[in-house]
């Protein structure tokens, strides 16, 4: 699939930066669900949540860097309006890792 590409207007308003910063806060969002598995995983014992957390931050720094991406494509004299599937799809594959890592650290106990 190619991506759709039109020349920018005169002012495209907020909504490019609205889209830029909707990817940051998402790779925030993923980073605070790894703090929250990485610590879980620390004080309850459990390996596999540490290793959930770690996944997580990297997971944010691909979204934080696609966020960096759009945020260059939107704001040049041509406009890519869509963003990459593979993006779209990792960024859903790390928000439900991040929510599954998240209630996993508040469901396991500490032994």
């Amino acid at each position: 699939m190619r991506p759709h590409v039109i020349d920018a207007t005169g002012d495209p308003g907020l909504q490019p930066e609205r889209t830029a910063l909707a990817w940051t806060r998402t790779a925030l969002a993923i980073a605070v669900n790894a703090l929250l598995s990485i610590r879980a995983g620390f004080v309850a014992g459990e390996p596999w949540l540490v290793a959930i957390g770690v996944l997580l931050f990297a997971a944010s720094g691909a979204a934080f860097a696609i966020g960096t991406v759009r945020r260059r494509q939107l704001s040049g004299e041509r406009l890519v309006i869509s963003p990459p599937r593979g993006a779209l799809i990792g960024v859903a594959a790390a928000t439900l890792a991040a929510s599954a890592g998240g209630v996993a650290s508040v469901l396991v106990m500490p032994s």
